[in-house]
């Protein structure tokens, strides 16, 4: 037997062992594609999309259900969400306007209201609607995949992302949606911040604080929340942070201080002990006292906390937290320092911040440039400024309306993640952004439509807009665009913008700082429909569509540039913009400055005289009475609803984006020249 015969079998058995290895490690890779991280309601809203158009997606979810991060937060287990299930109307779109926590579905029955009606719903409530959302829409999600790496794959034909669990299984696709939310606690490093308790850890129960004194770093609703929790039972408590309060109500934003949070504004007005301070977090510290003479008269309890600014500590590398002396202390040198009394606890409540960690070098998005930091930095269309093809949803994209929209709020993002689907079907598959195709004589009504009960343009106030392209005789009416990235509308939609132009019609607040429960807060003349303070409808009239260089110089204050024309629908005290006075024909004037066109609508019998009478009867007239479509009244007066004499292409406009006169005034040869302005 030839003496190298068994190393030869050994080697093909290895070579056979080591192929079998490689193919289970191919094996155990899963390929989609599009992945999406997080099943919490931006993941789920995402995944109902990507299902119903058919596309080949996963949802990746480290616990074992989705929403978890309701099961711990809010910390007193109140959602300060509005669920406003009685608004005396049955329009489901109207309705989604006062609904803060349903997710869009063409399904009417997958409603929070299914799951809780009271006004601020209790937090497990959400968990429990997440879960029946995702059940009976069949979504695609694995449970206990926790990836720990996110890295980019580039290739000469594509780029994708490679998604690592805690098992080692790779998940390879070639878009990733991540929907991971904002759940790591936000800190501020100072002398003594190991002395301080965070809000994912402190006591819930209020008999804990029994007769302590608190102080709370923070000025947000967590940090509200936790101060009304304890009210009745703390000593006094303290609230600490760099800002003013700021009240939702007065800035319009729905993440500042909400109305259900803000009990404590009332004790420390009313001088009940308890009382808001202005300071740098960064320049306090927190010490314990060193034992002496002075604290043993004082009868002061071992332990307690004192706060310092860090410029009165001498020798602060020499120091450690419990050594300082009383003279070291702010009070020794200020007798009415406002924080001089000693606190029994300290309390972080500074809301959270994006995990960044999860992702290496080659596909970590940029921090953003609000927030401190806190929020990835993305495109006006959400896709991170650094990583193409990598798209962020939900909370986390906040970073786009932070402090100027709902973004970051479930009543904002299902929209923004419904406009991210758009993005990806005209992107990856070649699917135009949905449009409405109208006549032009339909504008009007739609847009009154629109305004009077879409949910999107509403909750995205200045952020996701109605884009309308003019298109002579008829005009394209395309939904809730994010109107920052109108710049790059042409390839985000998949449409042309003609010579015509278009209109963009957003919802808008008043830019101008009044006292918003004061006299005179509200606008009702019609003339001074710009001076409007609360929120309204604004059309921008554009002749081209605006370059970057325009939106990146636009007005302070101004979410698009200057348009060629512009025109604000006065505010309504019942948001319900149909006076006819008021509302409707300044905005009809508007139009017809925009498209040169009479908009106004006729009775069959003064088409038929004007059909007679003017080489270019009205729009209306054309697009209705001349193809059998007039207008009926029940009086005593007799319009004809059918009066052409011959075919139906007779009197149609031409077939062209341009049309604007009828062929059987071409045929008697009428002018394009002739259109007259009616002024009846």
């Amino acid at each position: 037997m030839d003496s190298s015969l068994p190393c030869l079998i050994v080697f093909i058995l290895t070579s056979v062992s080591t192929c079998i290895g490689d193919d289970r490690q191919y094996n155990d890779t899963s390929h989609h594609e599009y992945c999406i991280l997080g099943a919490g309601p931006a993941g789920l809203q995402m995944g109902y999309f990507l299902s119903k158009s058919k596309r080949d997606y996963v949802i990746l979810e480290r616990n074992s259900g989705p929403g978890s991060f309701f099961h711990k937060y809010p910390r007193h287990r109140k959602l300060i969400s509005i669920n406003k299930i009685h608004t005396g109307r049955q329009n489901r779109e109207f309705n989604l306007r006062h609904d803060w926590n349903s997710l869009l579905s063409d399904n009417p029955k997958l409603l929070f209201r299914e799951v809780s009606t009271e006004f601020y719903p209790p937090a497990d409530a959400f968990p429990l609607y997440l879960s029946k959302f995702e059940t009976e829409l069949g979504l695609r999600v694995q449970y206990g995949v926790d990836i720990g790496m996110i890295r980019a794959s580039v290739s000469s034909t594509r780029r994708g992302y490679i998604l690592t669990d805690q098992n080692g299984k790779d998940y390879m696709c070639r878009v990733l949606l991540v929907a991971t939310g904002l759940w790591v606690p936000q800190e501020v490093n100072f002398v003594g911040s190991d002395l301080v308790e965070g809000y994912e850890s402190i006591s819930t129960n209020s008999e804990d604080y029994k007769n302590q004194a608190v102080l709370i770093l923070g000025k947000g609703n967590s940090a509200f929340e936790t101060a009304q929790s304890i009210l009745g039972h703390a000593s006094r408590v303290h609230m600490v942070s760099r800002s003013p309060v700021r009240l939702a109500w007065q800035t319009h934003y729905v993440g500042d201080l909400r109305a259900v949070n803000n009990e404590l504004i009332d004790t420390y007005q009313l001088k009940s002990l308890d009382g808001l301070v202005e300071a740098s977090l960064e320049r306090i510290v927190i010490v314990q006292q060193k034992e002496d003479w002075r604290r043993k008269l004082t009868k002061e309890k071992k332990g307690q906390l004192y706060v310092t600014i860090n410029k009165y500590i001498q020798n602060q590398s020499e120091k450690t937290k419990s050594d300082v002396t009383a003279e070291e202390l702010l009070g020794y040198d200020i007798d009415n320092f406002s924080m001089r009394k000693p606190y029994d606890r300290v309390i972080r409540c500074l809301g959270f911040r994006f995990n960044f960690s999860i992702f290496d070098s080659s596909a970590c998005p940029l921090n953003s440039k609000n927030a401190k930091g806190r929020l990835p930095r993305v495109t006006a269309w959400y896709e991170g400024h650094n990583t193409p093809d990598l798209f962020v949803l939900g909370t986390a994209a906040h970073s786009r309306d932070y402090r100027s929209s709902a973004g970051g709020f479930v009543h904002g993002f299902r929209y923004t993640v419904r406009a991210v689907h758009h993005l990806l079907e005209q992107r990856y598959h070649k699917t135009q952004w949905p449009a409405t195709r109208l006549l032009t004589t339909q504008l009007l009504p739609a847009i009154l439509k629109r305004v009077g009960e879409a949910s999107g343009p509403y909750q995205m106030f200045e952020i996701l807009g109605d884009v309308i392209l003019l298109r002579g005789s008829y005009c394209q009416y395309l939904e809730e665009f994010p109107l920052q990235a109108l710049p790059q509308f042409s390839s985000l939609s998949g449409h042309e913008v003609s010579k015509h132009g278009l209109v963009v019609v957003m919802m808008q607040y008043g830019k101008k700082k009044i006292d918003y429960l004061g006299g005179g807060r509200a606008v009702t003349d019609w003339s001074k429909a710009w001076k409007s303070n609360f929120l309204h409808p604004v059309l921008y009239y554009y002749d081209t569509l605006p370059t970057e260089q325009e939106m990146k110089h636009r007005p302070h204050g101004w979410p698009l540039p200057r348009p060629k024309a512009i025109h604000h629908m006065v505010e309504d005290f019942l948001t319900e913009w149909d006076g006819p006075i008021s509302h409707i024909q300044p905005l009809r004037r508007f139009l017809e400055h925009c498209i040169n066109t009479d908009l106004r609508a006729f009775y069959a019998e003064s088409c038929f005289r004007f059909s007679l009478t003017h080489r270019m009867p009205p729009l209306f007239c054309r697009q209705g009475y001349l193809k059998q479509q007039g207008i009926l009244q029940k009086s005593k007066r007799k319009h004809f609803h059918s009066t052409r004499p011959s075919s139906s292409s007779q009197y149609g406009d031409t077939s062209g984006a341009d049309a604007a006169i009828p062929n059987y005034l071409a045929q008697a040869g009428a002018s394009m020249s002739s259109e007259l302005k009616l002024d009846l």
